[in-house]
């Protein structure tokens, strides 16, 4: 304020004149500034598909200095859904008007260039003739929120702040800082915009009609993200990189920020450059082609000293939709209760398609009792709406199916399974074990049960289109009681025969072997099977194990010098008592101290199962003979030879020439071989006791 110090004489004519003076300029300062207008405006209103709707109730404007305005600006600030919504202006005379589908925002202007549009004409105009309308069939619910002002700033409700890009190719960001907060609208402070919501994010970005500098930065840290204008300066958004985390809101490109090149500033992406209006972060400078800084976007709101501003208001228009319908069904006459889920809350249930009556509201609507397939109709939009879609809700009635016809079962086996038939004029057949709930078993007819072994009731539903009939039909089932067979294990001796038995009568026989009899002759081991079938013609499998056992029978006796052990063709010995030369039977196949000759071994089975006998020799085989002349082992020869007629030893030296041959008339060997005796060392012998016998070979020693 500039202060003026008068001069003048005293006189109360000076002051007077002085005083006026002041009063004069003080008005013509006052008027020399644009005080701002007050806008307002009411409408929270439902959409009608199809019906354009106002989008203001009432709409004002007041204003101290002015009569006019340049323009006036509508946008679609929140909920916009581009390709569907639209604000359109209807013919008013001196008015033009065009639609940014990008910005979502009307502009409304005079048709002489640069002239002002007289605020009565404009008032109107807005209430009576800028419409809503959606150019969908089916429109994306939600709620609109409409913006109205009379500057050029996108005006956002939810925020109360104005947001406005300012182009300018390749700033710093830096700069655009700077130059941000060098710019006032309508008194308020400007700044790098901080956007901290998805309202936000959406007018800046996707309605925006340039892409540029926001006011984030991680230039102090790398990798803490915060605001570094405005009201939120010093708010973190965001830590990390690409993966990393938000405490509030933010909203990145995929895969940033990535920090490629040291970028520290937050940058709102060009049209195609992946998510719409989504962030990157970029070097001071920005980058090249899609990344060059096309300018920066101020937001006004929320400083300190900013004067309460009314140059915007808002209205509201609510498009709603069914999200989910539940139709229902039930088996017999009867009502039903049909589900139906609106985004406005609210549903209103029809009996037409159109026009038609209002039945009730509410997300659920219960029928009245019907007696077949009624459609009913939800929408969200009252009754007023006529054009409102309505959704086709169907109360299906099914009729329930006639009862099953099933047949007789014949009883069955013990173990064995049934075979349940049943007729239906329509529908599944289905078998249960209980009259109500229990178990499904099977479907259809013939229906085969599991093995029986006690009498059963089986329980016959149809069931068409889910309905099942009124009751179920019992089958009863009897099972009948096999021949009581016990199986056999039996033992016989080998090489006979003996006779296996069924052992049950009034039946019919049918053997493994191939026998119809009741009994049967065996003569080897084995396991033997007997069917066994009674009149009810039910069956039983009886089985005899058949075991031999063995006979005594000798297969050699092994004699070393005077030891002889009886080998049998049965190993378990235990099975057999044994006898020499006509003494009494003992355990023991082992003889000791036998006397050289002739000897006769007697095997007889403990169970019976008969006897053999062998006759065996023992020889004595001399270990060395010393032929020295004192009469002592003066000779080699075997003791008892004489007992074998037939023996033949053959003597040979290491050489394996004959040196000697003995016999019955030639019973000994002195030690010569014709006539000269032989030196001391070792010889080999080859003996047969008899023509036929095996050869016994070993050696001795000579020893002078």
């Amino acid at each position: 304020m500039i202060l003026f110090q008068p001069s003048f004489n005293g006189s109360i004519s000076s002051a007077r004149l002085f005083g006026t003076a002041l009063f004069l300029f003080v008005i013509q300062h006052i008027n020399a500034q644009d005080i701002a207008p007050v806008v307002t405006a009411t409408g929270q209103q439902t959409y009608c598909p199809g019906t354009p709707l106002n989008i203001a109730t009432d709409f004002n404007i007041t204003d101290v200095d002015d009569t006019g305005a340049e323009a006036a600006y509508i946008q679609i600030s929140s909920g916009y859904v581009n390709g569907e919504d639209i604000v359109s202006l209807n013919s008013v005379p001196g008015l033009t008007a065009t639609w940014n589908a990008t910005s979502a925002t009307l502009t409304i202007k005079s048709t002489t260039p640069g002239a002002e549009i007289p605020y009565p004409t404009l008032r109107d105009a807005i209430k009576f003739n800028v419409i809503y309308n959606n150019m969908s069939a089916n429109p994306s619910a939600g709620q609109r929120t409409f913006s109205i002002s009379l500057g050029d700033a996108n005006y956002l409700a939810s925020t109360g702040h104005y947001y406005k890009f300012i182009a300018a190719d390749g700033i710093l960001w830096t700069n655009a800082k700077i130059e941000a907060e060098n710019t006032t609208y309508y008194g308020l402070q400007g700044y790098l915009a901080t956007l901290g919501s998805a309202d936000e994010a959406q007018l800046c970005g996707e309605q925006a009609t340039g892409t540029g500098w926001i006011g984030g930065s991680d230039a102090e840290q790398e990798g803490v993200w915060k605001w570094m204008t405005g009201p939120e300066a010093g708010t973190v958004f965001w830590n990390g990189g690409a993966n990393g985390s938000t405490p509030n809101f933010a909203f990145w490109n995929s895969g940033e920020p990535n920090n490629m090149g040291a970028e520290d500033y937050a940058h709102i992406t060009a049209p195609g450059v992946g998510i719409p209006g989504s962030w990157n972060d970029l070097a001071n400078a920005g980058s090249g082609g899609q990344y060059a800084p096309k300018g920066y976007i101020v937001e006004f709101g929320g400083m300190p000293g900013d004067p309460v501003l009314q140059i915007s208001a808002t209205t509201t228009i609510d498009v709603e939709k069914l999200t989910e319908t539940t139709p229902a069904q039930r088996c017999g006459d009867g009502a039903v209760t049909l589900q139906a889920v609106s985004t406005g809350g609210m549903v209103y249930w029809y009996d037409a398609p159109t026009g038609g009556n209002l039945l009730t509201t509410g997300s659920s609507f219960t029928t009245p009792s019907l007696s077949q397939t009624t459609t009913y109709y939800a929408s969200a939009y009252s009754p007023g709406c006529i054009t409102g879609p309505r959704r086709a809700v169907i109360a299906t009635i099914n009729t329930q199916p006639s009862l099953p016809n099933p047949d007789p079962v014949a009883p069955v086996c013990y173990g064995d399974p049934a075979q349940l038939t049943a007729t239906v004029t329509s529908g599944t057949l289905n078998w249960y074990d209980a009259p109500t709930g229990g178990t499904l078993l099977g479907t259809g007819s013939p229906f085969t049960t599991s093995p029986l072994t006690a009498e059963t009731t089986f329980y016959a539903e149809v069931v068409s289109t889910g309905c099942p009939a009124t009751s179920r039909e019992a089958v009863i089932v009897s099972v009948l009681p096999l021949p009581v067979v016990t199986d056999e294990e039996i033992e016989f001796c080998e090489k006979t025969r003996t006779t296996i038995n069924a052992g049950i009568s009034g039946v019919t026989y049918e053997w493994s072997t191939g026998a119809t009899t009741p009994s049967i002759e065996i003569n080897a081991a084995g396991t033997y099977t007997v069917k066994v079938t009674n009149p009810a013609g039910c069956s039983a499998v009886k089985t005899i194990t058949a075991t031999t056992l063995p006979s005594a029978d000798i297969v050699r006796v092994e004699v070393n010098s005077d030891v002889a052990t009886v080998i049998m063709s049965d190993p378990e010995i235990n099975h057999y008592v044994f006898s020499l030369d006509g003494n009494s039977y003992g355990d023991s196949n082992v003889f000791y101290n036998l006397n050289p000759g002739q000897h006769t071994i007697k095997v007889r089975s403990k169970n019976g199962c008969g006897s053999d006998s062998m006759t065996f020799y023992v020889y004595m085989i001399p270990k060395f003979f010393t032929p020295n002349g004192d009469n002592i082992n003066d000779v080699f020869t075997i003791a008892g030879m004489s007992a074998y007629p037939q023996a033949t030893i053959n003597i040979f030296d290491r050489y394996g020439k004959i040196v000697a041959a003995l016999n019955s008339r030639n019973r000994s060997w002195d030690g010569t071989f014709q006539g000269h005796r032989l030196p001391a060392t070792d010889y080999w012998y080859i003996i047969k006791l008899t023509y036929d016998s095996e050869e016994i070979k070993g050696h001795f020693s000579l020893i002078r």
